[in-house]
């Protein structure tokens, strides 16, 4: 969030300033969709590196759907570029009164029968309606042609990944690392130029002292 938001800012009054948005909303959910699924396969691993106290380790099942959630915020970050630079900013407060009504209702109703596992799943509606509404709204005032396809490809195909590595194979290391590999396959064969475009450009940029 930091980070993009001086971006929207020093590029709202270039020349189709919209491409740059949509490019770089492309490039995040790429990148987030295979954190997402790498933090997943290797939520094992992981909670031994950084949560040294076993009794947290029974809320391992709330992990894919947590990490999910903060993607959804990181989207949600990205498509808000809208109504900071038309300066609707009123929007990002009604949005986000919308998010706290979803997650204050979900927590109410459903926290005395099924616990913290209400309060991940609170969080992900709450985030994911945000990034919802934020992009319907953004499609009314300041059109971004966000590569929607690819986006929800990418999306789909993490989380359907994700699901299968951690809820059906029960979390199978060697399976879950087949499937990142598989995704990180198609990254590449669908991303090729892309990369190399990136990838060339910032070390030709270094050799020249840019």
């Amino acid at each position: 969030r930091l980070g993009i938001e001086p971006f929207f800012f020093s590029h709202s009054s270039s020349e189709h300033p919209q491409r740059a948005y949509a490019q770089i909303t492309n490039y995040f959910v790429v990148l987030g969709s295979v954190i997402l699924l790498a933090v997943v396969v290797f939520a094992d691993v992981l909670k031994i590196i950084f949560i040294q106290d076993q009794a947290y380790w029974e809320a391992m099942p709330i992990v894919p759907v947590i990490v999910l959630a903060s993607f959804c915020l990181g989207i949600y970050h990205n498509l808000s570029v809208w109504y900071k630079v038309t300066d609707r900013t009123q929007f990002g407060a009604y949005i986000s009164i919308v998010g706290a009504l979803i997650t204050i209702g979900i927590n109410y109703l459903f926290i005395p029968d099924w616990g913290y596992y209400a309060s991940a799943f609170a969080t992900l509606a709450a985030y994911g309606s945000m990034m919802v509404i934020s992009y319907l709204f953004g499609r009314k005032y300041y059109p971004i042609p966000y590569n929607f396809r690819k986006i929800s490809f990418y999306l789909g195909l993490s989380i359907l990944f994700a699901a299968l590595s951690f809820y059906v194979f029960n979390r199978n290391l060697v399976i879950g690392s087949g499937l990142l590999l598989v995704f990180l396959i198609l990254l590449y064969k669908m991303e090729n130029e892309t990369l190399k475009r990136i990838f060339l450009g910032g070390i030709m940029g270094k050799k020249n002292g840019t």
